[in-house]
Order: structure tokens, then sequence, then C-alpha cells
């Protein structure tokens, strides 16, 4: 865009006005910024198992409260040590994996911290196994 500047005709004023420039992109940025805000987190994928869970006596549920049932006994996080140890000592120390059935919405850091106490002696138990809807059964019931 070429602006005379009144005197010489030869002159020409070679600047650009970025200020129309400069208005689109800070309304770009709006829009992106309202976007970002608006748009939820994508589903997580279901899982799906080719193998099926082998039974096993020792069984925990987490569900979204965070709330834990360890066997047929709800205990707190700090009990979950001796509620392993019990069932062990019940079971004679046949078993060494634990099923444990979270709900999505409880926490990551619970479930890392039973599987911590299920470890610790004299429970001693090495092998977990999250249980997870298995395709073809209604959605009400999981194995």
């Amino acid at each position: 865009m070429a602006v005379s500047t009144g005197g010489n005709e030869d002159e020409v004023m070679s600047t650009i006005n970025i200020t129309p420039f400069t208005d689109v992109l800070l309304v770009l940025l709006i829009i992106f910024i309202i976007l970002a805000a608006v748009t939820k987190e994508p589903k997580l994928p279901d899982a799906h198992n080719k193998d099926k869970v082998q039974p096993s006596q020792i069984v925990v549920i987490i569900d979204d409260k965070n709330t834990i049932q360890i066997g047929s006994n709800t205990v707190t996080i700090a009990e979950a040590p001796a509620a392993f140890a019990a069932l062990q000592d019940a079971t004679g120390h046949r078993f060494k994996s634990v099923i444990i059935k979270a709900d999505p919405k409880s926490s990551y850091g619970t479930i890392l911290q039973v599987m911590d106490a299920a470890k610790r002696d004299p429970a001693d138990l090495t092998d977990f196994g999250l249980a997870n809807h298995v395709e073809g059964q209604p959605q009400g019931q999981s194995q």
C-alpha cells in the first residue's frame, strides 16, 4: 500500500499499518482460549480382555469414593496390610495373586497404595490383576 506524503509526488511512504493484522490475531487468540476451556477431556478407551481372570479368593474392590473393600471387609488404607495378612492366614498362604476391581473414577494413588499394602510382609502377595468389564456381559456385571 503506497501512501503519498503530500509534498513531492516522487516520495512514497513505505510503512505498513499492522493494526488490523494485530486485531485479527487477538480475536483468533480469544477464540482459541474459549475453545480450549470448553472442550471436554476425551473418553478413555475400554480395555478388552483376551484371557479370562482366574478365580481368586483375594479380591479388592475400590469404588469411586476410594472406599477399599478387601474380601468382605471395608478397611482404610492403614488397615489394609493387616487385612491382607488375615486373608493369607485364613487361606494357608495358598494365593499369591490379588484381583483389584477399581471404579474408573477411583484414585490411581489409592490403587497403588493397596498394591503396596499387599506386597508387605507377612501377606507377601506378588501378582496383581486389574479386573474390567468382560465383553459380552451386561454392563452391571464384571469379572
